[in-house]
This record gives C-alpha cells, structure tokens and sequence, in this order.
C-alpha cells in the first residue's frame, strides 16, 4: 500500500505522487491516511517547504475509490479521508499540484486547497457527488460557488457537468495550462517558492485563505453529511448501478 502513495523529498520540497495506475488513481482509505500521514509530518517538519502533488501515468484521480468506500464506509470524521481533507485545508505551507487527464471528485476539490494549480491541456474536472448519492466535500460547497459564483457551481455540483482546462484556467481553479513537461514546471514552480523568505511566505497564505475558520467548518459539516449519506438508500442504489453499468432508477 505504501507504494500507492510515493512520498519523495528533495530538499525542502516533499513530492506526493498518487501511484495507483491500474485504478486510474482511486484512492481508498489507506491512501487516505498515508497522505493525511504525509501532510501533517510535513507540516510540522521544518525542513519541508512546499508540497507537490501529482498523479501518474496521464491521469491525476478518478476520485474515491467506490468498491473500498462501499466495502468500509467511513461513517465518522476521525476515518482516513476525513483527516486527509482537514490536513490539506489546514495545510500552512505551500502546496502546488499539477494535473494530467481526469480530476473526478476529490480529484478536484482537493485542488481549491492548493495554492497553486498547473495543469496539462489533457486535464478534465468533474464532480458527480449527487450522481452517486452523495454531497460534495472538501469545502466545495462553500468555495468552488466563492471561485466561480453560484450558478456555475450549480451547474458543476448538481449537474456534474465535467470542465476542460481552458475552462478550469478561466474560472480560476487553475493558475496555468502548461504545454510539454508539466512535472518539471511544477517543480520549477516549487523550487522557485522554496528559495524565498519562509515565514513572509507561510504569513502571505494565511493573509490570502483568511476564512479558514469558515472553510474548516463546512469541511466538518460536509463531512458529516457525507458519511450519513453512504448508507442513504439512494447512495446503494447509484453505486449499484455504477457497478452495474447501468442506468439508476431512483424512483
């Protein structure tokens, strides 16, 4: 499982690479708590500077892993995807992700934590919550509307509809499209970040996500809700047919 997650660090940048090719990078529970793990050793060591995350093999996540979610559902706040979620919102060090091909779910609403996103012309967001049942995480409720204003966000949340990068770049999710190596840019990046003055940097984020207070609320609202949700019948019903490979009848 350790493999499933690559944790590198290179001088005072710590690379996170999700590392599950097979699964198109799904995350399940234990890649939850080892990136949980990861961010908060990171947090606290001083030595590490910035964080990078990135996918592999042209595919940054397809979002959570719903077999292992359906197998063990996390039915609290203390389960590994909650702790993952509170650590990269309340993460105080610089985080800069880059993304190739397909950011479903938290595949995407990770990246509103980041502070820096680039991504490759290949990549595509979506976040099918309510098609599955569910509610959104991660704050998105609150911060993707905030990004890109209510309507849009309904559209994205309600809707599912998926977006391109141009489309990500003109909302605002993104900082860059990069054509041609986008994991050196991003190291590029992170090293150019790393070289400043570290505590003018960490008081610079605090300054730019003021309402963390705000955003740590919704992630704990959200996740409550999200938990009680993976039991709803109509969760049972859109991962069946998810499984199934068939439209879901909810009646």
């Amino acid at each position: 499982m350790a493999d499933e997650i690559l944790a590198t660090p290179s001088g005072a940048i710590l690379e996170l690479r999700l590392n599950r090719p097979e699964k198109k990078n799904a995350i399940t529970a234990a890649m939850y708590a080892a990136l949980a793990d990861a961010l908060t050793e990171a947090a606290n060591d001083p030595r590490i500077r910035v964080v990078t995350i990135l996918g592999r093999d042209g595919i940054f996540s397809s979002g959570n892993d719903l077999r292992d979610f359906q197998q063990s559902p996390p039915l609290d706040t203390n389960q590994p995807v909650f702790r993952f979620l509170s650590a990269i919102s309340n993460f105080p060090k610089i985080l800069v992700a880059g993304v190739e091909g397909a950011a479903v779910g938290v595949g995407t609403t990770m990246l509103l934590h980041c502070d820096l996103v680039l991504a490759a012309p290949s990549a595509m967001f979506s976040m099918p919550f309510v098609d599955l049942g569910l509610v959104p995480e991660a704050a998105s409720s609150l911060l993707l509307p905030q990004l890109i204003g209510p309507q849009r966000a309904a559209k994205h949340l309600l809707l599912g509809d998926p977006f391109d990068a141009e489309t990500a770049l003109r909302y605002g999710l993104v900082t860059d499209i990069v054509i041609g190596d986008l994991e050196a840019r991003v190291r590029n990046i992170a090293e150019a970040i790393a070289a400043k003055p570290p505590e003018a940097v960490r008081i610079t984020k605090r300054l730019i996500r003021s309402n963390q207070a705000e955003v740590q609320a919704r992630v704990d609202e959200e996740a409550a809700l999200f938990a009680g949700r993976l039991t709803s019948a109509e969760a049972a019903e859109a991962f069946a047919a998810f499984f199934e490979r068939r439209a879901p009848n909810f009646g």
